[in-house]
């Protein structure tokens, strides 16, 4: 019989590419969503996408209560451990983000590491974190690339909400992992900012950098570089992590280089030219995007950001990935055309 792979967060973005993949490998996916109202659009997105989902069933779990999770776990080999807030506008308390990032990863690896008992026994967890865990509040100056070695440093300048809330989240599994004794039975993946295409008219949040710049809200281009990642690399390094023995105990920053807003703006020019009135013309200098964050919350929340570039080592990646990155242009392209294909531009 095929094994189970709970999969928290199943119908957001990164977990839904999970669950796709997990099915074309013959697993049997358990998705967890916090209102059972919506797996029905969530079965009928991963089958559009040619997804088997005679395998898939789904629970209700919330990150903020302890309702199901020990329920949630019977029968299950893994854990995919992927749901958590992300916004790109920081809420006026932190907590709001911070609580239920710390509070759900602490729930989900407690729920996994419980008592060996039959029908319990889950034996690898991966973790979605991100390079907000890693590369924030250092000196700017810095032109080593960052490593699984590396932490943000929470006392640092620049580290927000969403910032503190990943590398907490993060801390805390690791703390759970080591109170059970299960180091070698997590495995994290900091993946940078996901693009690629989507599975359904939601663009979620950071598909929607290039859904703003094709629909033309962002004129001129911010002197903001992202490490870009593509979500199908992202959710085949969450299954190699799961079943590659030598995953367990480390961390997998994962990014395919740093791209301007200007660049990738460059790109989707150049591959949607029936767009290019809408794409941003020039590189704004720093001084406007300061005035403009006065008014713009988005903007505001990434002034931080300004003239920064933060590389990434993503070598471990590679190797327990087994082949190379999706080309950036392609990840951007592919972005773009699936925004096109669900007329969300």
């Amino acid at each position: 019989m095929a094994d189970r792979v709970l999969v928290t967060g199943i119908s957001g973005y990164l977990g839904g590419h999970v669950a796709l993949q997990l099915l074309a490998a013959g697993f049997i996916v358990r998705g967890s969503v916090r209102d059972l109202q919506k797996s029905a659009k969530v079965r009928q997105t991963l089958a559009a996408a040619g997804a088997d989902v005679s395998r898939l069933e789904f629970v209700a779990l919330d990150l903020m209560s302890d309702k199901g999770w020990p329920e949630a776990m019977q029968g299950v080999r893994y854990l995919q451990h992927v749901a958590s807030p992300f916004v790109t506008s920081m809420p006026a308390d932190k907590m709001e983000l911070i609580r239920p990032a710390v509070e759900g990863t602490r729930r989900a690896l407690e729920a996994a590491f419980a008592a060996r008992t039959p029908g319990t026994s889950v034996e690898r967890v991966v973790l979605t974190s991100s390079m907000a865990a890693v590369v924030y509040g250092h000196d700017k100056a810095r032109t080593q690339p960052f490593s699984a070695a590396d932490w943000t440093n929470l006392e640092g300048r620049g580290v927000n909400a969403y910032i503190e809330s990943k590398a907490l989240a993060e801390k805390a599994a690791w703390e759970v992992a080591d109170r059970h004794g299960r180091r070698k039975d997590l495995a994290v993946v900091n993946p940078g900012a996901i693009l690629g295409p989507l599975l359904d008219d939601d663009p979620g949040t950071s598909v929607a950098l290039v859904q703003r710049l094709m629909n033309g809200t962002v004129p001129a281009a911010p002197n903001i570089a992202f490490t870009i990642t593509d979500v199908r690399d992202v959710a085949a390094l969450h299954l190699a992590a799961m079943l590659k023995p030598e995953a367990g105990g480390n961390r997998f920053p994962v990014g395919n280089g740093n791209y301007p807003i200007m660049k990738i703006g460059e790109m989707l020019r150049a591959a949607f030219p029936q767009y290019a009135r809408k794409l941003p013309r020039f590189q704004a200098p720093d001084w406007l995007v300061r005035l403009i964050g006065i008014f713009d919350k988005d903007v505001r929340s990434n002034l931080g950001e300004l003239g920064v570039t933060k590389r990434l080592d993503p070598s471990d990646a590679l190797k327990l990935l087994g082949r190379p990155f999706i080309a950036v242009e392609d990840t951007v392209t592919e972005t773009a055309r699936s925004l096109v294909a669900h007329k969300l531009v």
